[in-house]
Formats: C-alpha cells, structure tokens, sequence
C-alpha cells in the first residue's frame, strides 16, 4: 500500500490547500504533506534495499493490480524497480524544496500551491505505473498544470512560453499515443492485447513493427525531454515559470522523456533500437553541444540553465541510447543529479531575482559580498554542473563516457569525443558566470544592503546541496541499487 499512499498523500494535500484559510495554513498544509511524502520516499528507499538484501531478485517489487476496464485489459498495475525508487526520491526532494523555494508567493497562493503538488501527483504516479495507458494518463496529468502554473503566475512572455510548452508537449503526446496504442494492438497475451509494460517485455515485437513505432514512441518521449530538433519549447517555459515551476519543470518533468526512452521505447522494441540508434545519437549530440554553444550567448541567468538543461538531458538521451548497462547506469544517475543541480540553479537564481530584480548577468556583480550564503551555493551548483568530483556531477558523466566507449567502432567513438567536447565548453560559460555574478565589485550601489537568505531558502538550498554531495561521495548504493534493474531491461 505505500505506493498507493505515494499518489493519495500529495492528492489529498492538495485538496486540503483548497480549503485552507489564509497563506500561513496554506503554506503550513503544503510543506507538511511533501515533508511526509519525502519521509515516505526514504521509507519506500529503505525496505526496496531491504528486500534486495534478502534476495528479493523480482523486476519489480511491491506490485499491486486493480482491474480498471477490463474490455480493453486496462488495469491499474502499480510496482517499483530500483530506477522507479530513484525517481520518487529525486521527485520528493525537488517538490519539497519547490515548496519552500515558493514561500514568498503571495497571488492566488492556494491554486498556485495545489496545482504544483497535482504536478507531482502526476509524476509520482507515472514513475509507479506498469500499465502503458495508466502511465499516459499520469504523464498528461504531470503536463497540464504547467499551462497554468506558466500562464498565470510566470513572468515576461508568459502567455506565449505556456502556449508554446503546451502545444509542443501535446504534440509529443499525440505521438505517444499512436506508439501505445501500436504495442498494444501488436501484443499477445493469452489471446488478448495488455498494455502492462512486464507481459509487453516478453513480446517478440516484428522488426517491421519497431521500425514503425520505435521512433514514434522515442520523439513522443524525447519532445519532453528536449530533444533536437524538439527542444525549442524548453528555454521559453524555463524563462517564463516561476521559481518552484522551473524547478519541477527541469528537475524532474525533463526526466519523464528519459525514463520513457529507456523503460518503454528501447525495452520493448530492443531491436528497432539497435538499427536506428545511430540516427538518435546524432540527434542527442546535437542537443548537448548546441544547448552549451547555447549557453554562451545569453545574459539572462533563466536562459542560462535552460539552455545548460538541454545540454545536460541531451546526455541523458545520449546515454541510454548507447545501450549497455554502464551508459544507461550513467543515464539515470545524470537524471538524478541533474535533477537536484538545475533545482538549486533555479531556486538560487529566484532568490537573487526577488532581491535585486534582474537576471541580466552584466547588471550583477559583487554578490558575494553581500550575498555570502546564495553565492557559495551558487558556486556549489556551478561546480557539480561541469563535473567537479566530489559532487553528484562526476559521477553521472564519468559513468555516461565509459559505458560510451565501450563500443569499438569508429562511430560511437567519434560521437562520444564530441560529446565530451561539452564538458570543456560547460567549463567555459559557469567559469563566466559565477566571475561576472558573484566576484568583483558592487555595480549597483543599491544591493549594498540586499536581504540575507531566510530560513526557508536556507532550508531548500541545503537539502538540495546535501543530496548533490551524498551522491558525488558515496554513489555505489545508488547505482548498484539502479545496475539490478538495468539487467533485466537491456537483456
């Protein structure tokens, strides 16, 4: 039932922030119902660890099945993996620190708390789902707040960056549902067609058949993890949303694409993948050199990581394409790190904005005499993202390169220098920043007296910081925990 519990608790926390009375409960309801689904998710991390030490060696554990619609063979089929377990926790630390990255949100803060938590609602119950049309269901219901929490509580050209997020992520959901509907009608089951993803990985799909909906399934996944040519509605939502909704948004939404790609579309079309890899990986390397490129020509701090967002789930995409078990270990845990790396980034540049109220880099200087606490953990983001070791960084991209280069071939070889290649260019543009952000002297004389980090900033920035350092020191129990399930779907 604890999976259940995953999607009811931040549900009914929800509903609950609609009655609540003024800000003060509605902040109060917010940060108790994610403090309890966080403890969950390290409750759920400790007895998955649990029952693999005891020799629990199931694909997928804590499974549930509630007969939904049993004409179509629909069911409500529930289960974690170890990347599902990794998922969860990323997701609750990012939605708890969203909650007190947003403490200051003083316009319709009831609508705006309760549609941030039906977000991740929807991404809590697409990480547990093992029912292909379930999963779209939770995907669409992850999706569809960010029009709004855009739209009505984003800033600059939000009414354009929400409609064009919304467009082209339905567009990727249009795809994704002639993909789903493919394997179902393709499947076999007892006679019957199944969308449950674990009778779906014992098919003998036709190769005619993947060749079809591989690719279909891949870009439906990969437009929401910004693939290229697919990514243009990324840097406009990061731009637009609040502080929270970009954390979210970047944080764990993006993940979704990548979770996809690897559990659904290469899974249980392994062939198609083989052949068609190549032309994908081209793509994803497109993504990771032109999101660095991208980075170098923009002055505002949001555009900055939108564009560094690219780059860096560009590798996720890169990765599990290469389809072994090292490249797809370093896939998930580049989701994870760069998952809590962008969502302090975003949670920091909210915090710079709301005190000096600009993100135009050249207008900023010298903030690290008056902002002592934000600018260390702006430096700390800046050095897990260009790989520091020691920090959850290292860790993912090394992983990511070695499992790369194990293909021999000339190919893959090539493609992973250039890939490579972003590192130095990521080097390059945090190197920039944080000089011209943080050092140097007070442009403005007006922030010689700027607010000191509040409880709350202080509170998300932390946690968020302690889980980049666990991971870039003490990686293993994750990716042996993630390296278990991986067997099973690259077999």
């Amino acid at each position: 039932m604890i999976l259940i519990a995953l999607i009811v608790i931040p549900a009914l926390t929800a509903l609950a922030v609609m009655f609540a009375r003024d800000a003060r409960q509605t902040k109060s309801l917010s940060a108790v119902g994610m403090s309890i689904q966080l403890i969950l998710s390290f409750y759920l991390l400790y007895i998955f660890l649990k029952e693999r030490a005891f020799g629990n060696t199931e694909p997928v554990l804590f499974g549930k099945r509630f007969e939904w619609y049993p004409g179509l063979n629909i069911n409500f089929d529930i289960g974690v993996d170890g990347i599902s377990v990794a998922m969860i926790l990323l997701t609750s630390i990012v939605i708890f620190t969203g909650i007190f990255a947003s403490w200051e949100v003083k316009e319709q803060f009831r609508e705006f708390f309760a549609s941030l938590i039906i977000l991740a609602t929807g991404v809590f119950g697409f990480f547990i789902s093992l029912d292909l049309f379930v999963m779209f269901l939770f995907f669409e219901l992850a999706v569809i707040p960010m029009y709004l929490l855009i739209g009505i509580w984003g800033s600059g050209k939000k009414e354009y960056s929400a409609m064009k997020l919304t467009l082209m992520l339905m567009a990727g959901s249009a795809l994704l549902v002639v993909g789903i509907l493919g394997i179902y009608f393709h499947s076999d089951v007892n006679g019957t067609h199944s969308f449950n993803i674990l009778e779906l990985a014992n098919q003998n799909f036709s190769i005619e058949m993947q060749r079809i909906f591989f690719p279909i399934t891949f870009i439906g996944f990969g437009v929401i993890g910004a693939l290229f040519p697919f990514h243009t509605w990324s840097p406009d939502g990061h731009s637009s949303a609040p502080t929270a909704v970009s954390m979210l948004h970047a944080g764990v939404l993006m993940k979704l694409g990548g979770y996809g790609c690897l559990k659904v579309a290469i899974a249980l079309m392994p062939e198609a993948a083989h052949e068609l890899s190549w032309i994908f990986l081209i793509l994803t390397s497109i993504s990771v050199i032109y999101g660095a490129l991208g980075v170098i020509a923009q002055s505002d701090l949001k555009y900055i990581n939108a564009y560094s967002s690219v780059s860096h789930c560009g590798l996720v995409l890169f990765a599990v394409l290469m389809l072994n078990e090292t490249a797809a270990n370093g896939a998930v845990l580049q989701m994870i790190s760069h998952g809590l790396m962008t969502a302090l980034f975003f949670a920091l540049i909210g915090m710079l904005y709301s005190r000096t109220h600009t993100r135009i880099v050249h207008e900023m200087g010298g903030l690290m005499k008056v902002l002592p606490f934000l600018s260390v953990c702006y430096v700390i983001a800046g050095l897990a993202s260009l790989g520091l070791p020691g920090l959850s960084g290292f860790v993912a991209e090394m992983t990511i390169f070695v499992g790369a280069f194990q293909h021999p071939d000339m190919f893959h070889r090539v493609i992973t220098i250039v890939a490579i290649s972003s590192i130095v260019v990521t080097a390059v543009y945090i190197l920039r920043v944080v000089g011209s952000l943080l050092m140097g002297p007070i442009k403005n004389e007006a922030y010689q007296h700027l607010e000191p980090a509040k409880w709350h900033e202080k509170l998300a920035t932390v946690t968020l910081i302690v889980a980049i350092v666990i991971i870039g020191i003490a990686p293993l129990w994750l990716s042996d925990m993630i390296m278990e399930s991986l067997g099973a779907i690259l077999d």
